[in-house]
Formats: structure tokens, sequence, C-alpha cells
């Protein structure tokens, strides 16, 4: 990188908002180049998304096999099966490979430079003069380092950021790779811990506690809330906890961790109730994940005169205060999209608003992001996935709903498949019958939820998904019957 070369655009970051914003920008026609600190893919192909759903497949065969296998006449000894760690660990991230490799042919195929190391802007877009990037020779840490020693210089009209997000540590316990863990470093242990102590029953500690319980570890999650999965709806949450702690997942719930001390052959973990703080117990672990959200990763990103607006850990741009957002931050020529911008903090957001981003700039029309019609999904068993409002919400926002529940312990497929743990339940306006949200507990539930997007983002009514016909014997139906059941019609319950 001798030579300082200019672009149209330059995206930092190669996950799954930058990789795909640079592609659609070299569609459209710009000179781009995407700078990348360490993997293609970002954390979500290398560690997050893609490979934890590895392992959770992982999971799930096992699970199967062991726990149900005799009532379906496969008779499976748990005594004589042998589960090869290396292995389960070795083929998630034989994955990422693959999918990092497709990546930079993408990246080929469209004509993208892709150049390897830590970006730190030195300026903005001025009167003078295009955005300018020092391209330093990059540590691998993902979620540390910032590089040291200047390789090049480029320059650009603009630029993306598209740095993603690091998870939170607590600030008396950091992370170190073999008793406080974090996500990344969980799916990659050497070893099985016999126990561990989960803090957060978000998604990710969710997903994780799943894993681990089903190959035998010992599980305690710890959630300062009263429920497990906080943002979910009240329902699911109840339900979902009921058929964790069948599967022997245990819960600790309305309580904050104060201490974790380290010891010998693991950890003590010093839980304290929220509603007493008198009340505490010492818990015992080989290991702890902490799983208590994210932050925005710009670490060393800007230099000494760039001064970006930051808000809560994460970059500032419109895209909360315009109907139709840039993606602008408060220095002219940078534009931010995806986890480093805040929450939501999921992939396929980072996608979207990558793709509106950069349409905007090349001044086509889009409808971008309908931020209330987002899916999210947690891939444990059964899966978790939903959209728009719950009940508490719509209760809070004063509207006049109804709701319908079907559970799926009478529903045809999931007894053939032996899935009956979990519910479908949809909340509809008055008196018109809109999709308010939708929440499914249950088998492939991240795939029907798909929709409720659809249905919701082209304003249907529970009689518009009645009126669809649905095929028999399939998942699916339970949406028709959860809908029947907004209008008191259910037939199946």
């Amino acid at each position: 990188m001798a030579e300082t070369k200019h672009y149209d655009l330059i995206v930092i970051g190669g996950g799954p908002g930058g990789y795909v914003g640079a592609i659609r920008a070299a569609q459209l026609g710009m000179k781009t180049a995407c700078i990348e600190r360490s993997k293609l893919g970002g954390v979500c192909l290398n560690w997050g998304c893609i490979p934890t759903k590895a392992l959770l497949h992982n999971a799930e065969l096992y699970m199967e096999a062991i726990r149900h296998g005799r009532t379906w006449g496969i008779d499976v000894d748990p005594a004589t099966v042998k589960v090869d760690w290396t292995k389960v660990i070795g083929r998630s991230r034989d994955i990422t490979k693959t999918l990092n490799n497709g990546v930079g042919f993408l990246f080929k195929k469209n004509k993208i430079d892709h150049l390897e190391g830590h970006a730190r802007i030195v300026t903005g877009k001025t009167a003078t003069g295009p955005c300018k990037i020092e391209v330093l020779e990059a540590d691998t840490d993902y979620y540390h380092g910032s590089g040291a020693k200047v390789a090049g210089t480029v320059t650009a009209d603009r630029i993306l950021i598209a740095t993603g997000a690091a998870p939170n540590e607590l600030p008396f316990a950091k992370f170190d790779g073999t008793t406080i863990l974090s996500s990344a470093d969980a799916m990659n242990t050497k070893s099985r811990p016999a126990s561990m102590v989960i803090v957060g029953s978000g998604a990710i500690g969710m997903e994780f506690a799943y894993f681990y319980n089903a190959f035998g570890t010992k599980v305690t999650v710890v959630e300062m809330q009263d429920r497990i999965l906080p943002v979910e709806d009240d329902d699911v949450s109840k339900a979902a906890q009921k058929a964790f702690e069948k599967q022997g997942i245990s819960f600790i719930l309305g309580s904050t961790v104060k201490a974790i001390e380290k010891v010998k052959g693991g950890a003590k973990v010093t839980v304290a109730s929220m509603a007493d703080a008198s009340k505490s117990q010492v818990l015992d672990c080989e290991a702890v994940l902490v799983a208590i959200g994210v932050k925005g990763r710009y670490d060393g990103l800007f230099g000494p005169g760039v001064n970006v607006r930051i808000e809560k850990n994460h970059i500032w741009t419109d895209y909360k205060d315009k109907p139709e957002p840039t993606y602008q931050t408060s220095v002219p020529g940078l534009y931010a999209i995806g986890d480093v911008i805040g929450p939501p903090w999921l992939a396929h957001v980072a996608s979207e608003e990558a793709v509106a981003c950069v349409e905007r700039m090349a001044g086509h029309h889009t409808l971008g992001m309908d931020y209330a019609s987002i899916p999210g999904c947690t891939y444990t068993n059964p899966q978790i996935a939903s959209i728009g409002m719950t009940e508490r919400e719509a209760k809070a926002k004063g509207l006049q709903y109804t709701v319908g529940t079907y559970r799926l312990a009478s529903h045809g497929k999931a007894i053939a498949v032996g899935a009956t743990d979990g519910l479908v339940k949809i909340i509809t306006s008055k008196p018109y019958g809109e999709i308010l949200g939708a929440h499914i507990l249950g088998e492939d539930a991240s795939e029907l939820i798909a929709e409720m997007g659809l249905a919701k983002r082209l304003e249907a009514t529970a009689e518009d998904i009645i009126s669809t016909v649905h095929a028999h014997p399939t998942m699916a139906e339970s949406i028709h019957e959860a809908a029947l059941g907004t209008e008191g019609r259910m037939i199946h319950q």
C-alpha cells in the first residue's frame, strides 16, 4: 500500500453490514474498498450467528438421540455414546473458513478491494479534501487491539463504518478466555466444563445455556429481571423457562452477580437478590459466561481531530431522528450502520441498514428499514421468535387489542415430531384486526416468523392469515390457529 488510492466509498468492517454495503455500493457503480482488521464475515460469521448455529445443531442431534430415541424406537444407550468435543467445536470452526472464502469470492466478483488492517480515520470530508484513512498493521484480537504501524493511506468521498459491537465485561471480572468467558470464548473451549454459571438470559446467554446443558454441563443462569428472555412476551418467557427447566437448566431470577472469585479449578460466584441485597449465595462452577449485552466497537478508529458524537457507547447517526435516515454521523463524510450505532443488535438489521445507506448515497429511492417490523430469534430448542409488540407493550401504550394463543400440545405436526413444548401468540388491534405482534415458542419458530413479518409489513389482518390456506400437516398451521384465536374461532384447542 505504498501509493495512496482514492475511492468513492470505503467500508470499515467486513461483517454482515460491511460486506453487504460494499457489494451493493459496487453494484451501483461506486469504486469501493473494504478494510477489515481480522476475518471477513465479522463476528456474525466467525464468532456469532453462523458458528453458534452449527454448535446448537450438534446439541439438538445429541439431545434428540439421548432423550427421545427410545420413544421413537431408536435405542441409544447414553453410557456408550461418545462425544468428541474437539470435533463438535472443530465443525463449527471449519464452517467459518468456508464462509470466509465465500465473502472473499464475492469481493473479487464485484471488484471490491479488500484491505487487511486496522482503519484509523484521520479526517472526515472537508471543503478542501476527501476523507482520509490510515491503514495500520492490526493485531488479530477481535475484541481488543487497534494496530500500531501504519501500512498505508487511502482516501474516499465517503466512509461507511460497520465495525459492529463487542461483548460487555463485568467491571470486577474481565474476560480471561478460560474461567471468565465472552461469547467468543464460549464457542471455542478446549474441553467441556462440568459446571457453568451464565450471567444474563438474553438470546446469547440462553443459546449457550442450551448448548452446554445438552452435552451434560450443569448450567445455572442468573438474570436481573423477574423472567428469562426479558425482551420477549411474558407468556413466551414463562413457557420457555418451564421447557428449559425440564431439560435441566437452573435459573436464579431477580438477582445480580456481585463478585466472581477465581479459584483453583474454576470460580466462586456471589449472587445477590435485587429485592434484598442481604440475601446472597455463592455458586461454585468451573466456568462463568458473561452475556450481559454489547457495546459499539470503535476502539482506535478515530484520529485525534475526528470528534464523532458518541451516545451510550455507540456512534450517533440520524437513524432515530429521520423517517428516511441517511445514517450520517456528526462528522461530514462519515456514515455508520449496524451494531456500532446501537440496538437492535442483529445481523439482518445491519445488512438492511447498509443497503439503505449506500442506495441513498447514490441518490436511489429506497423503502429502507421498518424498525417496527424486525424479527428476533433465539436458536435454542424449542426456538423463540418474535416480531412487533409484546402484550406488555400494547398495554403500556393503552391500545385496544385482542390476543390469540395456540399451544402446541394439541398440534398434529408437533406431536408427530415430539415438539409439543411451545405456543404461538398473535396480538391484533381492535377493531380492524391488524397484526401488532407475533410470538412463537416451538419447533422451527425462526422460520415461521417470516410469515408474520410479511403480514405485518403488508399491514395484513388476522382475517388475511385466516383466509390463507396453510398446508397440512405443518408447523405453519399453528399460526393459522392462533389467528383464528384472535376471533374466538380456534378449531383444534
